[in-house]
Formats: C-alpha cells, structure tokens, sequence
C-alpha cells in the first residue's frame, strides 16, 4: 500500500463520523499536506460551516474530538488548525513499512482509471514532406508519455500516427520533384526527410513567387493525388513513404513508437466519407445554404459569433474537414472498418508496428479504435477540433468521448533565428517548414549527445567508448523529451539552443544523476538491500519526507491519467530527486557502526532508486548507474 492508504483510512472514518451526525453528501477531499500542517490535511470543515452554522475552526475542533473515537491504524492523532483544516498526523513506523514493501513490487504506481477499456492516442501526425523539426517534438513527446501513463492507469492503449500523404506540402514536393528538376536522391550524408525538408519544399514554394504558373500545376497535382491510380498519386506514395521513413527513425531514436499509421490517401479513398456525410444529414448535424455567400454549401453551423463551416463545397467538392470527421469517427469505431492491416516494412524497436491498406489480396483485420480517443494537436487547430469533439460527442452520445489535447507551440528565440541568418528584431521567431526558419530535431540530438560525450569524458577518463556513448544518448534523449513537458501545455516554449544544453537545474541530467548517485550507495555497501529492517529506525525528517513522495507514486499517475498530464509526472519526478538529494546531504547511510541503521538506510535507497527508475520510465527517459 502507498500513501493512499493513509488518505483512504482517513476517508472511510470521517464519512462515518458524518454519517453519525446525519450528513450526507458532502463532497470532501483529503490530501498529503503542505508543510506545517502535518502530513494529511482535510478541508470537510469549510463544506459543513454553512449547513452547520458554525465556524470551521469550530467544526473541524469537533471532527477531531470524534476522530479520536474512530479505529486507527495509520493515523497517530488528528488535529483542529486555526484555519478550519482538520489536519493529521501518521504512524510513520506503520506508513514507511506499507510504502517501502509495496515500492519493491513490479505493479508499484499502477492505478486502475481506465478499467480495462479501450483508447486511443494520435500524436506526430506531420506532413511528410520533410524531417521532423524541434517543435513536432513537443507533440510527440506529449502523445508518447501520455500513452505510457494511460498504460500505467490500466487502459489498452492504442497510438496512432496520421500521416497526410494527400496534402498542399506534399503537393510541394511533387511539384519540386516533377515539375523543377530536383534529383530524387539527397547529397551524400543527408538524409532523406532532410533533403526533401531543407532543399526541395523550402526552394519549391520560393518559386511560386517568382512564376504563377505553378499555382496552376500545384492545382493539378493535387487532384491528381486523390486519384490512387494516377502516376502522380503512385510517385507520390514512394515519395512520402522515403520521408516517412526518415521520420520514424527519429521518433524511434526518442524512443517513441507507435502501434499503426493511418494514411489520408486511403481514408480519401475508402469511402469513409461518404458513409458520415449521410449520418451528418440524417441527424441534421449539416445545413444545406440556400442563399448568401455560402448558397449551394453545406455548412456546419457556428456557435455564437462564430462563422458557418463550409464542409462541402458548391461544386460539390468535400472541404479538409471532411477528411478528418471520418476519420475521428473511424477511431471511435463508429464506422465499418474498410482497410486491411500489414506490417510496416522496417522492424520497429519494442513493438509491432501496422499500417492500413486498402489492398484486399491476404486481408489482416485488427481492431485500432478506442472507447475514448485523445488526439495531440496544436491549439491553433482549436476550432477544427472543437467542431469534431462537439461531433463525435453526438454521435457516440458521450460528451467527452473525443478529447483534443492542445498544446502551445515552440518558438526560436531572437539568437536562435539568428544563427539561421534571420533579423526578427530582437522577437521569438515561430516555426515555419515553408520558410526554413526551424531547429533540425536529429541536429538539436547530434549537438546534445556530443556535448554530453565531451563532459562524460572530462569526469570519467577510464570510461570506455561505448559506455561513454550509450551515456550519451540516453541524456540527450532525456533533455529533448524532458524541456518538452515540464511547462504546461498551454504556455509556449521558446526554444534557445545554449539553455537547452544546460545539465543544470530543473534538468534531466539532475535527475539521472540522482539515480546513478543512489546507484553507487547501493554499489559501495556490498550488498543487496532487504525489506527486512527495523522501520523505527527511519525517523529523520528528511527520511520521512523521502518515503512520503516515493509514497505518492499511484496519486500522480491517477492525477495524470485523470487530466492527460504529462507534466504532473515531470514534475513528481524532479521532487523525487529533490527528496533524495536532501535526504543525501542531511544523513550518512554507509560507514555508520550501526548495521541496523545502515540496513535501513539501504532500503531507503534502494526504494527511491526503483521508484524514480519507474517514474523515469513513464517519461520515456533511462536512468543510467553512471554518469
């Protein structure tokens, strides 16, 4: 048991204690406490003062008279505070047993929210027309750690990745492709995403300035992409699927990996559309504009001041939109399945991974959808996905049943767009593929990882190369995902590539330093750390608030899981190695003539270091024993 167990004790004997009094239905909570108010506080006195006409101060000095009635196992008394909170106080000799016994269990931390069922996580979800920058990391990041947590929640989780293979980007790069001459093979050394990213998109969409007579050509290849059978669409298919395959390999290098690709061609052409757009017209979700600037239309209407969305065109042409309601509905399972399912053509790391297929030749069925689905977007997509989880709520009559998770998007500092060679004026710069103003992720990888090998050989000249570089990569790895979800999401990061580099402060590096410090305790001792010790024997306060935040391990994934927070995780685990860095400088556990304590001390340890190891494992990131 964890510190919930505490919480639930708690619980359990104030609800008999209302019921006692006759009262019902008061809404409660019951929380760790904040320092100086002991180590559980409960705010039930506020809720009743108006009921019972009496000061909080004064009912909760009641509760706690009746609290001391009450059978207690966890609790050693219970307090009234000046303020009204009822507050209280553990047996930290029975709390430090529960929580350090179950802290060595493989299932430590897990939570039962999702109840077995079903969902969905779609994140990345970028155009293949060019390699992954530096703020597509923050949605794949977000998309990846959030399906890590769901699964520690107890949902069956499946990640989806949409690729838009029918695009105006990738129309681009067709045209860059066919129409101006650039060879299909990249320079030497450079990948492929890079290539189509940095030379052939960037370059392509400069020339429509200079000759509009591409806009015609751009026009056409577009159409021509929708027809499956079309030399355009077939070119075009090999294309993306080069770029899509230098895309994953840097999602696959940040360790995040996916369950089936999704692609827009195929949904184009399944008939998907087709099947929602009568359902849409059915239910009256869709209005047919007989007059005004949008006759011949039909529209969606907006919701306040908001303006109509046209969703079919007058000449009868199906607007972007009409893509992705299908689509959401697909994810839902709210439509037949129309595709078949193959393996993806290179082995993904860790997991199996499949891609759709309209080819019906040896058909492969598997079951994608989900009984919710979250869906990782900028909050520049805001109104498009509040129209489609307004949708999908009345088609599944569960309000909540879409989610998008939106999110702030990553700017360059001035400095940083400096060293691009862009005068912004002394402004942030916003990320843009057409203009080539964005951080290379592979590059920002590349800079971190050497910088890391510089520093790790400085502090361990007798390390050998291949541990040196396997250092390396997972510090690198842990900063790019770690900077992408310490900050609420709904704040923009402003990506400057020197800070980004610290192994200081509110870090990864920190963190994974704590671990590997805990590491070297466990190795020096010389031997395997017991649960069997004398828990009386913890009782330093520094001892005690470390057990306290390993205790709160299954409180931050169900607070996680509960509100698709990322960050809830980042942050508990900075405090875990917060916790474990105080608790390190205030009290020797080795060399101490006192084997009991030194035993103790010793499963202390070894329970922070499994416990920010699986912390560590949510946010995607390793926790090296060295560094």
């Amino acid at each position: 048991m964890t510190f919930k167990s505490i919480i639930d004790e708690i619980e359990n004997n104030l609800n008999k204690i209302l019921s006692e009094l006759s009262i019902s239905d008061v809404k409660f909570s019951v929380e760790p406490a904040k320092p100086g108010f002991g180590d559980v506080s409960c705010n039930v006195a506020f809720l009743l003062a108006k009921q019972l006409k009496k000061s909080p101060k004064d009912i909760s000095q009641m509760l706690s008279e009746k609290y001391q009635d009450c059978v207690s196992t966890l609790v050693l008394n219970s307090k009234s505070h000046p303020s009204g909170y009822l507050n209280f106080s553990a047996d930290w000799e029975k709390l430090s047993q529960l929580i350090l016994s179950e802290s060595y269990l493989p299932e430590f931390g897990d939570v039962d929210v999702g109840k077995n069922s079903a969902i969905v996580v779609e994140h990345t979800s970028v155009n293949p027309n060019k390699a992954l920058h530096i703020g597509h990391i923050r949605n794949i990041v977000i998309g990846d750690i959030l399906s890590r947590i769901l699964s520690k929640a107890n949902y069956k989780v499946n990640v989806l990745n949409y690729i838009d293979d029918s695009g105006l980007q990738v129309a681009d790069i067709i045209v860059g492709f066919k129409h101006l001459g650039f060879s299909q093979e990249p320079p030497d050394g450079k990948k492929f995403d890079h290539y189509c990213g940095d030379d052939v998109y960037v370059k392509t969409t400069e020339k429509y300035e200079q000759d509009s007579s591409l806009e015609e050509i751009r026009k056409n290849v577009l159409k021509e992409l929708e027809d499956g059978n079309s030399d355009t669409a077939k070119f075009a298919d090999k294309i993306t699927r080069r770029v899509l395959a230098g895309q994953l390999q840097t999602c696959w290098n940040l360790s995040v990996y996916y369950d089936c690709l999704n692609f827009e061609s195929q949904i184009i052409r399944s008939g998907l559309w087709g099947k929602i757009f009568e359902n849409l017209k059915e239910m009256n979700l869709v209005e047919f504009e007989k007059d005004g600037k949008n006759a011949g239309c039909w529209v969606i209407r907006g919701e306040g001041k908001e303006e109509d969305k046209v969703i079919v065109r007058s000449n009868g042409t199906a607007t972007y939109i009409a893509k992705d309601i299908p689509y959401a509905a697909w994810k839902l399972g709210l439509l037949d399945d129309p595709f078949n399912y193959e393996k993806y053509g290179s082995d993904q790391p860790a997991k199996e991974l499949w891609q759709t297929t309209l080819n019906h030749n040896n058909p492969i069925h598997k079951n994608f959808t989900g009984d919710r689905v979250v869906t990782v977007i900028d909050s520049r997509q805001k109104r498009l996905q509040k129209i489609i989880t307004s949708l999908m709520g009345k088609f599944k009559s569960v309000s909540d049943a879409y989610v998008h998770l939106g999110y702030e998007s990553v700017t360059l500092s001035s400095d940083m767009a400096k060293t691009l060679g862009l005068d912004t004026e002394g402004k942030q710069a916003q990320m843009s593929g057409r203009k080539g103003l964005y951080v290379n992720a592979d590059s920002v990888y590349d800079i971190l990882k050497q910088k890391t090998i510089d520093e790790t050989k400085k502090r361990h000249s007798e390390m050998g190369d291949s541990e040196i570089e396997k250092i390396a990569h997972n510090v690198s790895v842990g900063t790019l995902r770690y900077e992408m979800i310490k900050q609420d999401l709904d704040k923009i990061i402003t990506f400057d590539l020197t800070k980004s580099l610290s192994l200081e402060g509110d870090t990864v590096p920190y963190i994974q330093y704590t671990h590997a410090r805990a590491s070297r305790i466990i190795e020096k001792s010389g031997r395997t750390p017991s649960i069997e010790i004398d828990f009386s024997l913890l009782k330093e306060e520094s001892e005690i608030e470390l057990i306290k935040t390993i205790g709160l391990f299954d409180i931050q994934v169900r607070d996680a899981a509960n509100n698709f927070s990322p960050k809830v995780i980042a942050k508990y685990c900075h405090d875990l190695a917060v916790a474990f860095n105080s608790f390190y400088e205030k009290v020797k556990v080795l060399d101490l003539d006192d084997e009991k304590l030194e035993n103790s001390r010793l499963c202390l340890v070894l329970s922070f270091k499994i416990t920010i190891d699986r912390v560590l494992s949510l946010l995607g990131i390793m926790a090296p024993d060295r560094m």
